[in-house]
């Protein structure tokens, strides 16, 4: 008997973890379309382990940030029209080029500032919008291009769910304190002060973090404050999703944790200063539709989210800190006091113990569900 054909699939997705993992309803949505595809996801080395555990992921293949002419020219050619369908959700250079070559039809995003020809490659193409449309909605108008109806769901990775033994049985909430960028940082001082003022609220208070050595150090400072479980660098991507799927609540910055966090449906805050919320607020576990979670300004609410946004007219300013590069500063985080952060917690304590409704956040981002 003649095995049936199984369609093969690259998605395409060279940048960073939060961008991968905000591909994955894309990825969700081609398996619905098509259970028995093959569906290969591109990244970038060191992005593979959101991916970890993925359910609608049959191989990741992982390329260099950099390679020589000669590598790079063999990778391609072992690329070479390898997939009926290659499609990214991202709009660089790089991304089309691997849809050209690897894909037999193509699709795919470009900006208005793109090369002609580098917009050419792909077969077809949406212009991306990077101010009004939320990076999942983003992505999956791709899928419109394809004909494949949408799903929603952000899929978090997984290494298994066990969490360390460390923790016991006692209620805990997890900080992740460290961003990538400085300009996205909360003060330290601030970590410290919640750490220690959620210690006082009953919780037990769990840090995690990556391995790099001034993220340790960082994230050691905090812990060495307060009675704190520290788990900086020694968790996986996974497995920290794992953590956060069996705590109470999780804080953090605009960082991919913090998509991780929102993806599991905990009670996520996210600390929000100079970045565009609609385009990257953390989406929700029970939002379904194209519309993205978020106003641009101010604080607020949708499903299990609390976007938590620095005050000042200029926020979001959408740039790198007040001086416009990726070590600077924010004023308006600078300014975030542990007291705003705090009354949220307690809104989400009361709730969770079944007090009165008139202590959930004032504004909600979207009411309808």
């Amino acid at each position: 008997m003649k095995t049936p054909y199984r369609k093969q699939y690259l998605v395409v997705c060279t940048l960073r973890i939060g961008d991968v993992l905000l591909t994955t309803p894309v990825i969700r949505a081609i398996r619905e379309a098509d259970p028995a595809a093959t569906i290969d996801v591109m990244v970038l080395r060191g992005m593979e382990g959101v991916l970890e555990g993925n359910p609608d992921v049959d191989h990741i293949r992982i390329v260099p940030h950099r390679a020589g002419f000669l590598a790079r020219l063999k990778e391609l050619s072992l690329l070479w029209r390898r997939y009926d369908v290659a499609l990214t959700t991202v709009s660089s250079d790089r991304a089309r080029w691997y849809c050209f070559v690897a894909g037999k039809r193509s699709a795919g995003l470009y900006n208005a500032h793109s090369a002609w020809l580098s917009t050419r490659l792909l077969g077809k193409r949406l212009l991306f919008d990077d101010l009004h449309t939320h990076t999942v909605s983003m992505g999956l108008k791709v899928l419109d291009l394809l004909g494949v109806a949408k799903q929603y769901r952000v899929i978090p990775p997984t290494a298994g769910g066990a969490i360390p033994d460390v923790l016991g049985k006692k209620p805990y909430v997890v900080l992740h304190p460290y961003p990538k960028f400085s300009y996205k940082m909360w003060p330290q001082t601030n970590w410290m002060a919640l750490a220690h003022a959620l210690g006082l609220e009953g919780f037990q208070v769990v840090l995690t973090g990556g391995p790099d050595v001034e993220e340790r150090q960082y994230v050691d400072a905090i812990a060495q404050a307060g009675d704190a479980i520290n788990l900086c660098g020694t968790l996986s991507l996974a497995q920290t999703a794992d953590l956060l799927a069996q705590a109470t609540l999780f804080v953090g910055p605009d960082t991919g944790v913090t998509h991780i966090a929102a993806s599991v449906g905990i009670p996520t805050l996210a600390l929000f200063g100079p970045s565009n919320p609609v385009k990257w607020g953390p989406w929700p576990s029970s939002h379904a539709r194209d519309e993205s979670p978020w106003h641009m300004k101010g604080s607020q609410r949708s499903g299990n989210v609390i976007l938590i946004q620095g005050e000042g007219a200029c926020v979001p300013c959408r740039e790198e800190g007040c001086e416009k590069h990726r070590t600077s500063h924010s004023q308006c985080l600078d300014e975030l006091s542990v007291g705003t952060v705090m009354r949220e917690i307690k809104r989400i304590k009361a709730m969770q113990s079944g007090l009165s409704p008139a202590l959930a956040p004032a504004r909600e981002a979207n009411p309808h569900p």
